[in-house]
């Protein structure tokens, strides 16, 4: 109910994910440096399936899997996929493109999941909705119709990348949409806490553990940030949706590929050999400030709060 709001509370909440969404692809790149992008996760998914479990320990409110039906156990198992398929190839994606061009891109999660939410749960579709999906659209043509030469001709970036960071943005959605039917039969950190569990039983042959050895101070500190980020940057977005409507937040958390550019130009002046932030012309710069308008839009067109559980679990980390 709207007296149960709290605004401020909320937009500082969603502005607190944004930055540590934004800035993570910087860290990200760093333990790339030693580390594959299934270790990585493995080791993000750990930490946070400790943390997590230790809350919902002390609460005395860890799921009983006996409880649950056979179809939640799938459906949590397939959820599971997803968000695995999202962080893995969310990391690769930058190995082949810049951490602000992985951000500009990633905003296809939010509108494919509106567009499975219609389609699935026949949720309403307005006219600001409508014209903020165009202006996305229109918006991501723009910055990498410009950018594709570039791309194609840069040591740097490379193609292929497009077509990774898509099935990112992609299988978070489906994700996404599965955990919406999943919040009917558990609680956001207990659904939180089984993915996590699952998705660690999923990596661990897939990676290599040894890898971590391999870190020096500075990398360390950028992987044991990004465990860090993976738990505090989901409390903060659940306290959001919790305290504000989730279309507000949602439209927040459209500038996320702000701060990756700004945390970028900040990276790209320490470590100039390491960190490469790839020039726009004004087109593309127009067509950024396009897709995250439309993704705004988008949000903000709801007539109705949005359900919190369609966007719950942020994976456009």
């Amino acid at each position: 109910m709207d007296h149960d709001l709290h605004p401020i509370k909320g937009l500082l909440l969603a502005f607190v994910t944004a930055i540590l969404w934004g800035v993570l692809p910087v860290f990200l790149v760093m333990c790339l440096q030693v580390m594959d992008s299934k270790t990585i996760t493995l080791y993000r998914f750990l930490f946070a399936a400790i943390v997590v479990g230790l809350i919902l320990y002390r609460r005395h409110k860890l799921p009983k899997i006996g409880s649950y039906s056979r179809l939640v156990i799938w459906l949590t198992i397939g959820a599971t996929v997803m968000l695995v398929i999202n962080y893995v190839a969310n990391v690769i994606g930058l190995k082949y493109l810049s951490p602000s061009s992985v951000q500009v891109l990633m905003q296809v999660a939010p509108f494919a999941l509106m567009i499975g939410g219609i389609y699935l749960y026949k949720e309403t579709f307005n006219r600001i909705q409508f014209f903020g999906s165009v202006l996305l659209v229109a918006g991501l043509l723009l910055f990498f119709n410009q950018r594709l030469p570039q791309i194609m001709t840069s040591e740097s970036e490379d193609a292929i990348g497009i077509v990774i960071v898509l099935l990112a943005a992609l299988t978070w959605a489906i994700y996404a949409l599965c955990q919406k039917k999943l919040m009917r039969s558990m609680s956001a950190m207990q659904l939180t806490l089984l993915i996590y569990l699952i998705g660690t039983a999923i990596l661990f042959p897939l990676s290599d553990l040894s890898l971590l050895t391999n870190l020096n101070l500075l990398q360390a500190g950028a992987l044991l940030f990004c465990c860090v980020n993976t738990v505090v940057a989901y409390g903060a977005f659940t306290e959001a949706l919790r305290v504000w409507y989730a279309s507000r937040v949602s439209a927040i958390l459209a500038l996320t590929p702000l701060f990756t550019y700004l945390s970028m130009l900040v990276a790209e002046s320490i470590a100039p050999d390491m960190f490469i932030q790839a020039e726009l012309g004004w087109l593309a710069y127009a067509g950024g400030a396009m897709v995250i308008a439309g993704s705004m839009l988008t949000a903000l067109g709801k007539r109705t709060p949005i359900i919190a559980e369609q966007i719950r679990g942020g994976a456009i980390k």
